[in-house]
């Protein structure tokens, strides 16, 4: 408690006094799992329709290059606490990662500050949550039905219904304790971390009929081959033999099911149903499973995408577009709650007079791929899942409207809501803030135009190599490294934005390919990465 009252009289006497005059803004941070932006309508028309989540990115702005510094729900989380690389905040991946929560972070400075703090739904961090005056948090990943929550004291309960509701409601419910609490209370920061979208997309009961009506084109790069791309042929994500026939796409009759590697997971998520829920739930998926195994049987071999590519018209491609469209179908209905309810603390912070002093941010822990590559998941560096959608509605007081296309990092958002709570930033924090970005319609002269990449779980699953790499405006380098792999990767994001073209070691690229290799090793140097 000592250190605690030190540190947060060194931050409230190095704020600037208007800062500690004025009426600090609030801030609401809502973040989802595995929410990528080609399934949020302000980004991308074709797939679903996000009104609520666009109504942030209308009423104020949007980043059109927001990138993750580690494409995994672990590490991406404990940069954006701290506001620094993998490396260096300890939690590098999911596997053997513990977070730890005596180290620096955000929170805590935030409530040096001044601002009450609360964290409700995912942490993912393994270690128990710091920094937060209020906590209430899923175990591990959590569930989609009647989850289960650890609360501050230690004790666990299960709450009744679905866990985008249930965190909603939590986040209002603490809001209004919040407001009611004094006659004047403090600036606050609301962490509202979603479930959704996370594997294995089980859809609010009401929305379980959303999207059957509804055929999702493939991407163009559907039928990839992966030609040039080592790592990518190595990997365990294919949607053709790696999505789980039960788990994934939810095919299950008692008795005609097969035992697959995941099924046991699968009935531990659906046990979690009341009888009268699994009814309605067991209503819509055992008419389809019945149709699927009858029509399949139930050991059918599923290929590797690369081999049903091969059989236009086949029965392998079939069953492999079939599944497909079951992944689409089921991620738009979890997209749809989330939305609805994104809806609903929205229009709760307007109604509470609390919107225009408030920014309001809305991102993901990383994307994800929707068929890109004929994978589901995340992790690589290529584009899908190095991307995440960002936009921010702006308390008064920042003018800043429309698209800003200056390249950030989930690094940035720390010294960002610090700058904004008028706490100083420390030295050691990597990230930049993006308060300059949000002051008004021009850009600063001095931006980063490139940002650095490192992602380290393996082996594990879905066995995505271990990598490393820069992206520029134009180019992107990445390195795959460790016992069984040492490959580099260079593509054009102008000419192969699909990144289907592995460029390196190409005669007529070796200046630009010295040059990334420059910068790389500059942006190690810069962030002190021990792996150069």
């Amino acid at each position: 408690m000592k250190r605690q009252s030190s540190l947060a009289m060194l931050v409230l006497a190095q704020m600037p006094a208007i800062a500690q005059t004025a009426a600090r803004p609030n801030i609401v941070y809502i973040m989802t799992d595995d929410h990528t932006a080609q399934m949020m309508s302000a980004y991308d028309t074709r797939f679903v329709e996000t009104p609520n989540l666009d109504r942030i990115a209308r009423d104020g702005v949007r980043f059109t290059r927001s990138y993750v510094a580690n494409s995994l729900s672990g590490p991406s989380r404990a940069c954006m606490l701290t506001g620094k690389h993998s490396h260096k905040n300890g939690f590098t991946n999911n596997e053997h990662g513990i977070f730890d929560g005596s180290q620096q972070t955000m929170p805590k400075l935030l409530q040096a500050a001044g601002y009450e703090t609360a964290l409700i739904g995912k942490w993912h961090l393994v270690s128990t949550p710091t920094g937060f005056d209020h906590w209430e948090i899923l175990p591990a990943q959590g569930d989609y039905y009647n989850p289960t929550f650890i609360h501050q004291d230690g004790s666990r309960a299960a709450d009744s219904g679905y866990v985008t509701r249930i965190i909603t409601d939590k986040a209002i419910t603490w809001m209004k304790e919040h407001e009611q609490a004094t006659a004047n209370p403090k600036p606050f920061a609301l962490f509202v971390h979603h479930k959704a979208c996370h594997r294995a997309w089980l859809p609010a009961l009401e929305d379980i009929q959303l999207y059957e009506d509804r055929s999702f084109a493939l991407p163009p790069e559907f039928h990839d081959d992966y030609a040039g791309r080592q790592a990518a042929g190595l990997t365990e994500m294919e949607i053709g033999k790696d999505m789980d026939i039960v788990y994934d796409t939810k095919m299950y009759v008692d008795s005609l099911t097969p035992a697959t590697r995941l099924s046991a997971s699968y009935l531990n998520m659906i046990g979690r149903l009341a009888p009268a829920e699994r009814k309605k739930y067991d209503s819509f998926y055992v008419p389809l499973s019945q149709q699927f195994y009858q029509k399949w049987g139930t050991d059918y071999n599923f290929l590797p995408l690369r081999d049903a590519s091969s059989q236009a018209g086949s029965r392998d491609a079939e069953l492999l577009e079939w599944k497909y469209q079951r992944y689409m179908r089921d991620y738009a209905k979890v997209v749809h709650s989330l939305d609805q309810e994104v809806g609903r603390l929205l229009d709760y912070l307007e109604s509470a007079g609390l919107l225009d002093n408030t920014l309001v941010v809305y991102t993901s822990d990383q994307g994800f791929y929707m068929g890109e590559h004929g994978w589901f998941d995340k992790r690589f560096m290529y584009e899908e899942s190095l991307s995440t959608p960002l936009v921010m509605r702006l308390p008064r007081g920042y003018e800043r409207r429309g698209d800003i296309n200056e390249m950030v990092q989930n690094i940035d958002y720390a010294p960002t809501f610090l700058e904004l709570a008028g706490a100083p930033i420390p030295d050691d924090i990597q990230g930049m803030s993006l308060v300059p970005l949000l002051r008004g319609k021009s850009s600063p002269k001095q931006w980063r135009d490139a940002i650095y990449y490192h992602y380290y779980e393996y082996p594990a699953e879905h066995a995505v190599r271990r990598h490393y790499g820069i992206r520029t405006d134009r180019y992107k380098l990445i390195h795959f490294y460790g016992h069984d792999i040492n490959a580099w990767e260079l593509y054009d994001m102008k000419n192969d934005p699909h990144e289907m073209h592995n460029l390196y070691g190409q005669p007529q690229m070796a200046e630009v390919q010295a040059d990334m290799h420059r910068r790389l090793e500059a942006l190690q140097i810069q962030y002190d990465d021990p792996q150069r």
